[in-house]
Formats: structure tokens, sequence, C-alpha cells
């Protein structure tokens, strides 16, 4: 009985670790480049390659938990982690890890992602190389190196741009073979709700930040206009979501299916507003991520949908 109250304890620990309730943003990019794909194969005998999208999602939840605890390690190394410390994985803090062993699991995610990148590489583009590449840097850049992109007003610009956009952009052409200006244009919402978690985490945050040295958008703008470009930013997604459907050439009335998830946003703002402590903005700062998961896989759902019927 001790034995699997242990074994239970220890899966938990890992899985905490890699923090769950953020691997959603590895997932739908995925989701949605691959339905975008699904678009540019009506009319012909292809199909979507099953295992070029399942190396995909792997190594993108590789990469996206490895991050997680490159974020702990060095969040835990600069001294900005303790027990007090809320919404951490707290693997080091609270579990028991050693820095070391979590910088060295990290590693080994890191190894395996790179050798899902060569094994979908080799199937379409070696190109394809060093763009990972490029995304594993960023991902260990976010918190590492000596000008970590956490510290900075620009983190929501690269979570998004990296986690959002690149990552429809790779599962796109994986399974299509080439990229083109309306899978960009597609992305971008993408991109604005994967973005806005990371300005929900540095909002909660704000104030410890700020004292450990950091310099987050939120910190510069303060709550109150963070708040306004939150809500202005969600604005924009649905927006665009709603004029593609009405005035770009191949919009769908499915993609409406994202107004479902709308809830979850006014949920994140009303949340935000009204408590002011991290222990306080936890909600909120859940909401903001449930908002991407719900918003992406409805927006993935009406995009495949569209594509099987035939009405893009």
């Amino acid at each position: 009985m001790v034995n699997q109250f242990q074994r239970h304890s220890t899966v938990r620990k890992y899985w905490l670790l890699m923090r769950p309730h953020t691997l959603t943003a590895a997932i739908i990019p995925v989701l949605v480049g691959t339905a975008i794909a699904k678009i540019f194969q009506l009319g012909s005998e292809d199909r979507i390659n099953i295992w070029l999208f399942l190396a995909m999602l792997l190594a993108c939840l590789l990469i996206q938990a490895a991050t997680n605890m490159f974020n702990e390690y060095y969040d835990f190394k600069k001294g900005l982690d303790d027990h007090e410390s809320v919404g951490i994985g707290g693997a080091i803090v609270r579990h028991g890890m050693t820095p070391k062993s979590i910088f060295n699991l990290a590693i080994a995610f890191y190894i395996i992602a790179a050798i899902l990148g060569l094994f979908l590489a080799a199937q379409t583009s070696f190109w394809l190389i060093p763009v990972g590449l490029l995304c594993m840097a960023i991902g260990y850049l976010y918190t590492g190196g000596p000008f970590p992109i956490s510290w900075t007003p620009f983190g929501e610009i690269f979570s998004g741009l990296f986690m959002g956009m690149i990552i429809i952009l790779i599962a796109f052409f994986i399974q299509v073979g080439h990229v083109n200006g309306t899978v960009v244009w597609m992305s971008m919402p993408i991109v604005i709700t994967i973005g806005l978690i990371n300005m929900g985490n540095n909002i909660r945050d704000r104030v410890k930040d700020k004292h450990s040295g950091r310099r987050t958008l939120p910190i510069l703008l303060g709550k109150r206009l963070s708040l306004h470009v939150l809500a202005a930013m969600y604005i924009v997604a649905y927006v665009w979501v709603i004029y593609t459907v009405f005035f770009v050439p191949g919009g769908s009335i499915f993609f409406l299916l994202v107004l479902l998830s709308f809830p979850w946003p006014i949920k994140a703002y009303r949340r935000f507003k009204k408590n002011d402590t991290p222990e306080t903005m936890m909600p909120a700062m859940i909401a903001t991520g449930k908002t991407n998961t719900f918003f992406g896989l409805l927006y993935a759902l009406g995009i495949y949908i569209s594509a099987l019927l035939g009405n893009i």
C-alpha cells in the first residue's frame, strides 16, 4: 500500500513538473495547422499522414515540457521561486527534486524531440532542422542564458509567434509540403490566445517579478492598462475569425464555433480585475489557459469540418 502511494506521489510530482495546464499551448497549434492542411488536400487523394502528425505532436509536447523545466530550474537558481511561490510546478521547493535532475530531464526531452525532428525532416525537408533548432533555442532562452526573454517585455510576442505561428506553419508544411499566406493569416488568433496565457502569468506575478528585477509587459503597463490590452487582444482574436468567415476567400461559417469559447476570456478578465494577489488571481490565470484550449479546439474543429464538407 505504501509503495503504491509512493509511486502515485512520484508520478504526480513529475506530472506537475511538466506544468500540464500549459501543454495545450503545444497541442492546439499542431491541431490547427493540421486542420488547415486538410483544406489544401481537398480534391486530391492525399490524406493526413498520421505518423507525421503524431511525431510533430510529441515533439512539441516534449519541447513545451522541457521549457517549463528550464523555467523552474532557472527561476530557482535566480532566487525567484520559494515555498511561498504560486503557480509553479514546485518540484524543487516543494517536492524535493534537485535542480540538476530537472535540468538533465529537460535536456533528455530536448534530445528526444530532436530525434523526432530529424524523422520529420527526413520525411519532408531538411529545412525543418534549422527551424526546429531555433524553436528549441527560444524555449531554452526564455528563462536561460544571459538575457532571458522572460525578463523582458517581449515574452508574449515570442511565446505567441514561436508556440503559435511557427508550430502551425510546421504542422501545415509537413502535411502539404509548402506554406502560404492563408495559413499565416489563419494562425493569428492562436498567436494571440497563446501570447495572452503568458500575459496572464505575468499579470499575476508582476509584483514579485518587479522586485526581482524583471521588466515584463504588465510591469511596464501596470495592472489596469494590462487588463485593457488583454481584453482588446481577445476581442481582436474573435473579430479576426469573424472577418475571415465573411471577407476572406475560403472562410467558412463553421469557423464561428470559436464563439462558444467566449465565456472564458470574460471570466479571465473579470477574475483578474476583481483580485490582486497571486493566490486569488490563479483562477484568472487558469481561465487564460482554458480560453486557448477551447478556442483552439473549436477553431481546429471548425476548420476540419469545413474541409470535410468541401466548404473551403
